[in-house]
């Protein structure tokens, strides 16, 4: 993770320390961890809403398609887990406390650089689809990058100071100094190369007196690395939450527990004569959870699970419908009503289903509304991709992924923070899904999360339906579309409190026996309501005190 300061003392020293160079037909190890965290937050991506994992896909294939036209061969290298004998410890929790004082700055309209929660996930999913070879180390993975490209004889990518410190054959590249978006061609000819900038340990000795290249490490330890006095985060702690609120990951702590349970790996428990009449204690894990703006460990329980999944090494001979049944029961949802929905969103819609069941009280009806509607961005991009699709069903799809395209581009005037905390809790919701999933070998197919959530979408989708629009108006351009959300929405709706579907108030004795059955008039209050303004009309400050009209129209249904 880096040593306090070197990365800023050879750049001061470039001249020195630095050789231009002209990167083309070569294998390239890249620090993955570096490498996303770079893209990312330098690619002029909104920070605000969770997560614009769509334009982060393009940023990447953009990246990955200059290599492969300079003909530069990219290994992947990926960190692990935590080091399991802690040293790093209280540097996690040290950055763990900045991370969450950055995130409540982006949350007020400050500034601050938090990754989306899933932004590692979608990376990997972007290096599969492009067929990039990588590969994730069982902890840090430094000396990993620094023997493979010793063995290929080929440089680093990276922004880690540490492998200044480092004798690579072929030298440093600092992600900073690599121009991949200003690709040039060599004179007279059609090849292309990237400029770039590599550092020699070589140079860096010279400037000491000619140090000693095996003193490095001590030289790193007296600056301060990782193991003195240093931090990494926790997976937890980093995501654009409302800091008034309980840690966003609380939601998905029945998921977890039920993952430790899978993890513990352990025989029955085993008791001796004098414990003997106490019941068996199951296994405890420690988190490190965020309180308001702090941190603090808690202490969970895993789950007790049936005997025939509580041995690991043997998960993958239970049958497809066993880890299916475990799969859908945590997230509590029928397999049912998953039937009509296609393969590649069944389990975001099994999450969706667990997260309306627990999410607080701040989620409404136009949070789901949205969040469903972000999800048609994928089908309808692969719709209007294909020529054969699009002849059949018309212009339909295009028109409305132009639209959904417009409202992501619309700038909000300020973070709606009880927004934002829902959408987190999906996202943590989701992260564990897709842990459980993988842990129990695919029960339900893996979903594309490079179109799966864009942040600034979801929420400029939320803020038309609170204001302009209805469901019904938007959808009317593709009537594929429309059959698709009404799959996901009864799917969630058949899961959620009759309550999200209500407006403000307690219903009379007449209406509780609708209440009990899950209807109402005003079911969909946010789409059918306001189903007579049109999706395309302007934003106006007074059109809230028309849903407030519409609203009360309702009252000689309440008390």
């Amino acid at each position: 993770m880096g040593i306090r300061g070197l990365m800023s003392f050879v750049e001061d020293h470039s001249n020195e320390f630095f050789t231009d160079v002209k990167l083309r037909d070569t294998k390239i190890i890249i620090d993955g961890y570096a490498l996303f965290h770079r893209l990312y937050f330098n690619s002029n991506l909104e920070l605000r809403y969770g997560g614009d994992y769509d334009s982060f896909t393009d940023v990447v294939q953009k990246f990955f398609e200059s290599l492969f036209a300079c003909k530069i061969c990219p290994y992947v290298v990926l960190d692990g887990g935590c080091d399991i004998s802690d040293k790093k410890l209280n540097t996690l929790k040290d950055r763990a406390r900045e991370k969450i004082q950055m995130a409540h700055s982006l949350s007020v309209g400050g500034g601050g650089y938090v990754c989306p929660l899933l932004i590692r996930e979608v990376f990997i999913q972007v290096l599969i689809k492009l067929q990039v070879c990588f590969v994730q180390c069982f902890s840090e993975a430094d000396r990993d990058i620094m023997t493979l490209a010793n063995h290929w004889n080929c440089p680093v990518l990276s922004s880690d100071s540490d492998f200044c410190i480092f004798d690579l054959k072929s030298g440093f590249c600092p992600l900073n100094g690599f121009q991949w978006r200003n690709m040039n061609t060599i004179k007279g000819t059609q090849d292309c190369y990237i400029p770039a900038k590599c550092f020699f340990l070589d140079a860096l000795c010279c400037h000491f007196g000619n140090m000693n290249k095996t003193l490095l490490p001590l030289f790193a330890v007296l600056c301060g690395n990782d193991h003195v006095n240093l931090p990494v985060m926790e997976t937890f702690l980093s995501k654009v939450e409302n800091m008034q609120r309980p840690n966003a990951h609380r939601i998905s702590l029945p998921i977890r527990q039920v993952i430790y349970g899978l993890l513990v790996n352990a025989p029955p428990h085993v008791r001796n004569v004098a414990w003997d009449a106490l019941p068996p204690q199951p296994p405890t894990f420690s988190e490190v959870e965020r309180i308001n703006k702090n941190i603090k460990t808690s202490i969970v329980n895993a789950v007790e699970l049936p005997k025939d999944h509580s041995d690991l090494s043997k998960l993958t001979e239970l049958s497809l419908a066993s880890r299916q049944m475990l799969l859908l029961e945590t997230l509590k949802v029928k397999q049912s009503l998953l039937d009509p929905v296609p393969a590649a969103l069944k389990l975001p819609v099994a999450v969706s289903c667990y997260w309306v069941q627990h999410a607080e009280a701040t989620l409404k009806l136009h949070h789901l509304q949205a969040l469903l509607l972000g999800m048609l961005l994928g089908p309808l991009r692969a719709m209007v991709s294909s020529p054969e699709e699009k002849a059949v069903r018309g212009g339909g799809a295009e028109t409305l992924c132009e639209e959904l395209q417009r409202v992501k581009a619309a700038p909000g005037t300020r973070l709606d923070l009880d927004t934002a905390h829902v959408f987190c809790q999906w996202q943590c919701c989701l992260q564990m899904g897709l842990y459980l999933n993988q842990l129990l070998s695919m029960p339900l197919p893996e979903p594309d999360l490079t179109r799966l959530y864009s942040g600034s979408l979801v929420h400029g989708l939320c803020r038309q339906l609170l204001t302009s629009a209805s469901v019904e108006s938007l959808l009317r351009l593709c009537p594929e579309a429309q059959q698709l959300y009404g799959h996901l929405f009864n799917a969630t709706r058949s899961c959620a409190p009759a309550e999200l579907f209500l407006p403000k108030g307690r219903l009379n004795p007449k209406r509780r026996k609708q209440k009990k059955s899950g209807i109402s008039s005003s079911e969909n209050r946010v789409g059918t309501t306001l189903n007579a303004r049109s999706w395309h009309e302007g934003s106006n400050r007074f059109e809230l005190l028309m849903v407030e009209t519409l609203e009360n129209e309702a009252a000689p249904e309440l008390e």
